[in-house]
């Protein structure tokens, strides 16, 4: 039996070697991160330099985006030495700064899509119901969204701490994982003893956190719905232009979260490798290339300022 002082390194069992393969896909995930890193950081450029995008939509866009960036970077770096790797392990202190990383930005990004969501409610709904765009900047000030993003990082911060604070007192009986990065619940899996407490606080956190944030979500867009259905058709397509790329996005994100606890709650040993590989970095990879290339295209401030900024034309 040894503590975590006494865990110096985990192995993670979920690799498999593929021979000369692993060049090919070392190239795959490069690409994919170079995509990653070169299309969020041009949109967050856009966005600063900018002072037409200086409104609160594109402000919680610009911090979505640098939550792509964290997250990616959390992931991607350690995915490519572990594909040239032959030995798949990584140092306790190391997998837990990882576990920080992706937690956080799981959890920044919903709070970040929650505060959208929100945002979106208010520019569509307030000023149709008091007849007045006045309405939208009066509740929706640059002061307050300041305030909202750096809650959106913070209250996820914090917590993600405690929790990592909990595990780093639990004694662990081993030393291997069956995943492909380190992950809160594999390492918890691991205890030799009762984990009781950090049980009951993951539940209360996602029941009052995460279930409270689907819920917001919920309410501002079957008010916005309802909104649209008793307003003329010009206030339908404005609703539909500016909502879908952030419905989609969420949608995504929710999926992916969902396959992610599937995979590391369940049995998955007879499932194919491959799709246990999908799985698990599906929400870490699919989100971070998804929402650039879906907002880059549908919003057509950004659309029209990127083609002017890569191609010196509009």
């Amino acid at each position: 039996m040894t503590n975590l002082s006494q865990v110096s390194y985990f192995i993670f069992s979920a690799y498999f070697d593929t021979g000369p393969f692993k060049y090919l896909y070392f190239t795959i995930v490069m690409s994919l991160y170079v995509f990653i890193f070169g299309s969020n950081l041009l949109l967050i450029v856009v966005i600063c330099v900018n002072r037409s995008l200086h409104e609160p939509m594109y402000m919680f866009l610009c911090s979505l985006f640098v939550n792509e960036l964290y997250g990616s970077t959390g992931l991607f770096p350690f995915l490519l030495l572990q594909i040239l790797s032959d030995v798949h392990t990584v140092s306790a202190p190391l997998c837990f700064l990882q576990i920080f990383c992706l937690y956080t930005y799981a959890n920044i990004e919903f709070y970040n899509l929650a505060i959208m969501s929100y945002d979106r409610y208010l520019a569509i709904c307030y000023p149709l119901q008091q007849g007045s765009s006045i309405s939208y900047h009066t509740h929706m000030t640059l002061n307050k969204v300041a305030k909202l993003i750096v809650l959106t990082w913070l209250f996820p911060i914090l917590n993600i701490v405690v929790m990592i604070s909990l595990n780093a007192s639990l004694q662990l009986c081993g030393h291997t994982v069956d995943t492909l990065y380190c992950n809160n619940y594999s390492v918890m899996k691991l205890a030799c003893f009762d984990t009781t407490v950090n049980n009951i606080y993951g539940l209360v956190y996602t029941f009052t956190v995460l279930i409270g944030l689907a819920f917001l979500n919920l309410f501002t867009y079957v008010k916005i719905l309802k909104v649209c259905f008793s307003g003329s058709k010009q206030t339908r397509q404005k609703a539909i232009s500016t909502c879908t790329p952030h419905l989609a996005s969420l949608l995504n994100f929710s999926f992916g979260c969902f396959f992610e606890i599937v995979q590391s709650r369940f049995n998955m040993s007879r499932a194919p490798m491959i799709l246990r590989v999908f799985l698990s970095i599906y929400f870490l990879t699919c989100q971070p290339v998804f929402n650039p290339v879906l907002y880059g295209l549908k919003l057509t401030k950004i659309q029209l300022i990127c083609k002017s900024l890569l191609f010196g034309k509009i």
